[in-house]
């Protein structure tokens, strides 16, 4: 069609050539005027797609597949987490018995410790009556005996005094090495008389006093002493009470 539309035009083109000019171009003008044909596309088939079976098959092989791997896992991932259920309760169980054995040790380095330290608690204990005689010899002799200048009528008592003095101050210089110190609840604390303290005085009785306040030290019976730092022996002291 399209093929014998140009061949008319063709031979309306002759006919208009082979006339007068003027005719000519009033034909080629109505021929030109003519409405144009629209462009014929070529014809493509359109494409059809195929799809292949193999790839559904190939897919829900591997479905299959990942669950039959999957339920091949199970028992060893359940296994694998009692395993580790068990690491972690064997874990808490060392860290327990290694803190408990950290324990013992430190308790036992306490016992040992506290062992040789109070080691000769009992023989201190037995050597306190021979300190207390000392002090009771000594208080024996009187002060002005002592303070009194050297004669031949006191020379002896003085030597004697003298020699109960160094032995004793040599026999608790000896025990303070080993950890036994004595305290003297008579000697005054910022010049005021010392307070009874139930921890380290043992009350034998109980007076008013002039010039003192109640609960003050007014008199030491036995001194008082300690085995590093506990008290072996408390100071038997009279205690000031004035009030009724």
């Amino acid at each position: 069609m399209f093929q014998r539309t140009i061949f008319r035009q063709a031979q309306a083109a002759r006919s208009i050539l082979s006339t007068s000019p003027s005719t000519a171009s009033l034909a080629l003008r109505r021929t030109t005027q003519q409405p144009r044909l629209p462009a014929i596309r070529p014809f493509t088939p359109r494409s059809t797609r195929f799809y292949s079976t193999e790839t559904k098959e190939k897919t829900e092989s591997e479905t299959a597949e990942a669950t039959e791997a999957t339920e091949a896992e199970d028992p060893i991932k359940k296994e694998l987490e009692q395993k580790t259920k068990e690491a972690i309760e064997f874990k808490d169980k060392w860290l327990r018995a290694v803190a408990e054995s950290r324990n013992i040790a430190e308790r036992s380095k306490r016992d040992q410790d506290a062992a040789r330290k109070f080691a000769i608690q009992g023989f201190a204990k037995d050597l306190l009556d021979s300190i207390d005689n000392f002090d009771r010899a000594l208080l024996a002799v009187p002060a002005d005996k002592i303070a009194a200048p050297r004669t031949e009528e006191n020379k002896d008592l003085q030597e004697l005094v003298d020699g109960l003095q160094m032995t004793q101050r040599i026999l608790l210089n000896t025990l303070q090495k080993h950890g036994l110190e004595r305290f003297d609840p008579s000697e005054p604390v910022d010049g005021k008389a010392q307070k009874f303290d139930a921890n380290l005085h043992e009350a034998t009785f109980m007076a008013p006093a002039a010039g003192l306040e109640d609960g003050d030290v007014m008199h030491v019976q036995t001194k008082g002493f300690r085995l590093n730092g506990r008290v072996l022996r408390a100071a038997k002291v009279g205690v000031v009470k004035n009030a009724s």
